[in-house]
């Protein structure tokens, strides 16, 4: 984005939802804030457009880190991490602080747009059950499902799950060494519509294999 949004596209991206980051306006200014990549529209009916990570940023950001500098260029937050834009699941041992305001604003809206999804594609609406979208794209969906639960994903430096696929079919492992975040990692799966068995490997080690619940 080489110039910062008009006083009322920022009235519109200051308006979201800050639960889904849903946001309404004129179609003309969505349409732009579309093209900023500032903002989504649904492809489904009723094509609401919600904010994306980027536009979240620039929501969050002070009044005067939104000024134009010389040239017509906006700099970004001081704060603001490199990215394109694009949202991540987390599948343990990336780089970087495990949780945020902003990650967890990111994570949230991933996750409501996510049953979205199930709720449009399932013949009977149903959230509750993984959708064909999900079990083309386990292990991060497995990790979004984990994330939106807040189960920490492991870092660098911290422990906690890390979710790795299997040679078998619709399956994927989660390990997580403290038993007890690896029981809150299997609730959060049932949660979420995943079947979970727990394991243990020939060194003892334990882990959990999930698969996406198809009824």
């Amino acid at each position: 984005m080489t110039r910062p949004p008009t006083a009322a596209q920022r009235r519109i991206i200051d308006a979201a939802d800050p639960q889904t980051g849903r946001i309404s306006g004129g179609a003309a200014q969505l349409a732009r804030l579309v093209a900023l990549k500032l903002a989504f529209r649904h492809p489904r009916p009723p094509h609401e457009h919600f904010l994306t990570p980027a536009g979240h940023r620039v929501r969050e950001a002070p009044p005067e880190a939104a000024a134009p500098a010389p040239g017509g260029v906006v700099p970004p937050p001081p704060s603001a991490p490199s990215s394109t834009g694009v949202f991540t699941a987390r599948l343990g041992g990336e780089p970087g602080p495990v949780s945020s305001p902003a990650r967890t604003r990111e994570v949230r809206t991933a996750w409501q747009g996510l049953l979205e999804i199930r709720r449009m594609t399932s013949p009977d609406g149903a959230t509750d059950r993984p959708c064909a979208w999900e079990r083309g794209r386990l292990a991060h969906a497995a990790a979004l499902a984990l994330e939106a639960a807040g189960c920490p994903p492991a870092s660098t430096t911290e422990p906690g799950y890390r979710v790795t696929e299997t040679p078998q079919p619709e399956a994927v492992a989660v390990h997580d060494p403290d038993p007890t975040a690896r029981t809150a990692c299997a609730t959060a799966l049932r949660q979420a519509g995943w079947q979970v068995s727990e394991h243990a490997r020939p060194r003892g080690d334990r882990y959990l294999l999930a698969s996406p619940r198809r009824a």
